[in-house]
């Protein structure tokens, strides 16, 4: 009887300790997305969470630096200085007016500090020459002459 109760208080501190854990993890997994006119107009408590931000890198504003990467993002006339200190490189379609979508949190000078970095490129979803529907990536046209 005494070894089942033992086994028992085991099992439950085990439960106990993996649900905590579960709990923490989805915590931190939470990411909310905002527009940059929403993220500016947060007060400082709310800006603490891990968030997402879209927008259009301003022209010119890409300056790579000593492990890291500063740009600014705009998006509704509303602009935003970004520091990219990620690991991964960035992706081949992140350029000059390209849309881009950070992940991070809000840093102590002002800029927001992403941790990931994704890139659309428009050139996949432009329509096809002489049709109403994008053409699928990789797609080629053939010329009739």
């Amino acid at each position: 009887m005494q070894n089942r109760a033992k086994f028992g208080v085991g099992i439950g501190v085990i439960v106990v300790a993996l649900s905590f854990l579960a709990w923490l993890g989805y915590g931190e997994s939470k990411t909310y997305y905002h527009t940059i006119a929403e993220y500016q107009a947060l007060n400082a408590s709310d800006r603490a969470h891990r968030m997402r931000l879209a927008g259009i890198v301003v022209e010119g504003s890409i300056k790579p630096g000593s492990g890291r990467v500063d740009f600014t993002l705009e998006e509704q006339g509303k602009t935003l200085p970004i520091t990219y200190v990620g690991s991964d490189p960035l992706p081949d379609t992140f350029k000059d007016k390209s849309q881009a979508l950070v992940e991070g949190r809000p840093g102590p000078d002002g800029r927001f500090v992403a941790e990931h970095v994704q890139a659309k490129c428009a050139s996949k979803y432009e329509a096809a020459p002489g049709g109403d529907k994008p053409a699928p990536a990789g797609a080629t046209q053939r010329s009739s002459m």
